[in-house]
C-alpha cells in the first residue's frame, strides 16, 4: 500500500512538472508558406555571401538587392519576406524567414539587433532568439502568442554547393 501511494505521488509530481512544459509550444508555421531556394555555387561564393562565423548574419532580399551584388538567378526564391541567414553561437548556419509572424506581412521584416543578439520586429516590437533558440520568441506579442520565425534548412549540395531551402 505504501509503495502504491509513493508511486501515485511520484506520478503526480512528474505530471505537474511535465504537463506545463508540454503546453509551451512555438508555432513556427504561422508565416504563409513560400518557396526558398538559394544556392552558393562553391566555397568562394559562400565565403563572400554566406555567414563567416559565429554571431554573423546576412539578409537575402532580392528586391532590395541584398546582399549587394549577390548572383541571384531566375530559379532562386527567398521565402515570404526574405531570408535571414545567421551563424549561431557555435558557427552553424541557420536560416529564417524575415517576415514577422505576428504581422504576417512580407514588407514587415525583422532586423538583427546585435546589442540584444535578437531579431526584432520594427512594428510590433517582438524579439526572436536567432543565435541560440532557433527563432523562438523572447518578448512582445510573439512570445505572448507563441509565434516563432519560420525556419529553413541550410545544407550542402553536389560539388561543394551550399543551399538554403524550404523544409
Amino acid at each position: 500500500m505504501k509503495a502504491r501511494k509513493h508511486l501515485l505521488y511520484l506520478l503526480a509530481a512528474t505530471a505537474a512538472t511535465v504537463l506545463p512544459a508540454a503546453c509551451h509550444h512555438v508555432d513556427d508555421k504561422r508565416t504563409p508558406p513560400a518557396a526558398v531556394w538559394i544556392t552558393f555555387a562553391n566555397q568562394a561564393v559562400w565565403d563572400k555571401y554566406g555567414v563567416p562565423g559565429a554571431l554573423s548574419y546576412r539578409y537575402f532580399i532580392p528586391s532590395q538587392r541584398e546582399p549587394d551584388n549577390f548572383p541571384y538567378t531566375a530559379v532562386m526564391k527567398t521565402g515570404y519576406g526574405g531570408v535571414l541567414l545567421v551563424a549561431d553561437i557555435n558557427g552553424m548556419p541557420r536560416a529564417y524567414d524575415l517576415s514577422c509572424p505576428v504581422e504576417n506581412n512580407p514588407e514587415i521584416r525583422v532586423k538583427v539587433d546585435m546589442e540584444t543578439t535578437d531579431a526584432v520586429c520594427p512594428k510590433c516590437g517582438s524579439h526572436y532568439d536567432v543565435f541560440v533558440n532557433y527563432g523562438s520568441p523572447t518578448s512582445g506579442p510573439a512570445a505572448k502568442n507563441g509565434y516563432g520565425l519560420t525556419r529553413y534548412m541550410v545544407g550542402s549540395g553536389p560539388n561543394g554547393e551550399y543551399r538554403v531551402i524550404s523544409r
